[in-house]
């Protein structure tokens, strides 16, 4: 098999007002704007306030991966684990994956809480926060 390039291009970038933002989403109750480029804004249709959406983002501040990076010692933890065991932004392929609530829909902007991203990250996709079970109505929790 042969390697093959990828290219994603961002539909938007984050906005937030934070220095130090938390190193996981689970732990976060940071405000911010998720700025979708207008040519996408139809996109973001069916998205309402109080939804949870998956944001997958793009590690941009992220040093190049190297193989030494194959295990990595969390800074929360006391013990080198597998990088595809763990959540670090240090990855083959830098990409992030974020679950938020969706505080407020103005527009090509998702004003949302939970963010753990830096401001300028870029976003490649949003998918919606489907609950296993829910009703064909209200799919997203």
């Amino acid at each position: 098999m042969t390697d093959k390039e990828i290219i994603f291009r961002p539909i938007g970038y984050v906005h937030v007002d934070v220095e130090k933002v938390p190193r996981h989403w689970t732990l976060s109750d940071v405000v911010g704007e998720l700025i979708i480029e207008p040519k996408y804004q139809e996109g973001l249709k069916d998205i309402k306030e109080g939804d949870r959406i998956i944001v997958l983002f793009h590690f941009h501040k992220s040093p190049p991966f190297d193989l030494k990076y194959l295990k990595q010692k969390p800074s929360h933890l006391n013990r080198v684990m597998g990088v595809f065991s763990i959540c670090s932004p240090i990855r083959p392929n830098p990409i992030g994956l974020s679950v938020l609530e969706v505080l407020e829909v103005n527009g090509n902007k998702l004003k949302v809480r939970g963010i753990d991203m830096y401001n300028g990250t870029p976003i490649i996709d949003i998918k919606p926060f489907v609950v296993p079970g829910a009703s064909e109505n209200s799919p997203r929790k």
